[in-house]
């Protein structure tokens, strides 16, 4: 299962049924867990875990020293989940001292070719990012989230689950749950309902969350005054609560706000 131009060193850590194809490169502190395959000219260092049935294409980069000025060569990590695509020329950085000293990569995710992820990043589940996307440091991108080709999201951002993000969009702010943002500067114009649609939400919940919307963002008064409004009559719905929480929690960055906002 290891074609015998691939370089492994021989403290790394392969699993069962761990396919490595020619002149691929494994290093010192590398953990491939069960059935993962690695095709061929990949390249995997640093202290990296990847988990079982994850599949990385030809010329992938991941584990290697993050594009940080700050960082001083601690011995910091990836974990990337279980059956994961990793597609072509994609590269993934470690974390650095300034966060938690890893990245975190979780199950079940699309990365197409030239996806960049750096330092102190934490992806969720179900989460599909389009060619050529970015995500700057210490950025947090929650559950079942599509990234389209060509965005970049700015450092210290965070992305709610089920949220959209257009191609080539540009995010200096943070994206609400169920939210769908676009544009060269990113706004927010509506809840992803094609996406909620998608994934199984119920109607009720649907018009829930554009209620909600509505309310927070095109109502009198201010944001954090219409939170609380919506949270009042939020009637148990707990995808209307967690908007709200999300809203809520402390954050470096304001949101992506629809144009016609105030």
């Amino acid at each position: 299962m290891i074609h015998p131009t691939a370089i492994i060193s021989p403290t790394a850590k392969i699993g069962k049924n761990v396919k490595i194809g020619p002149y691929s490169f494994i290093g010192n502190d590398v953990e491939l867990e069960d059935d993962t395959e690695v095709i061929s000219h990949v390249c995997i260092d640093g202290c990296t875990q990847i988990g079982e049935g994850t599949k990385i294409f030809p010329f992938a980069a991941l584990g290697y020293r993050p594009q940080d000025l700050k960082y001083k060569g601690e011995k910091s990590r990836l974990k990337i989940g279980k059956h994961n695509n990793i597609r072509e020329y994609v590269t993934m950085h470690p974390g650095t001292a300034g966060d938690a000293m890893e990245t975190v990569i979780g199950d079940h995710n699309l990365f197409m070719v030239g996806v960049h992820i750096a330092h102190d990043c934490i992806v969720g589940n179900n989460v599909v990012m389009g060619n050529n996307a970015t995500l700057g440091g210490h950025v947090k991108i929650e559950d079942d989230v599509i990234i389209g080709g060509l965005a970049a999201i700015h450092q210290f951002v965070r992305v709610g689950r089920s949220a959209i993000i257009g191609g080539m969009s540009g995010v200096e702010r943070d994206v609400i749950p169920y939210g769908a943002v676009k544009g060269e500067r990113a706004h927010l114009y509506d809840i992803n309902i094609i996406g909620l649609r998608r994934a199984g939400f119920s109607r009720q919940d649907i018009l829930a969350l554009k209620e909600a919307y509505d309310k927070i963002f095109l109502g009198e008064g201010t944001i954090s005054g219409n939170l609380e409004k919506v949270r009042c009559s939020a009637n148990g719905r707990s995808c209307v609560e967690y908007l709200v929480d999300f809203m809520k929690k402390d954050t470096d960055r304001s949101f992506c706000l629809p144009k016609s906002h105030r």
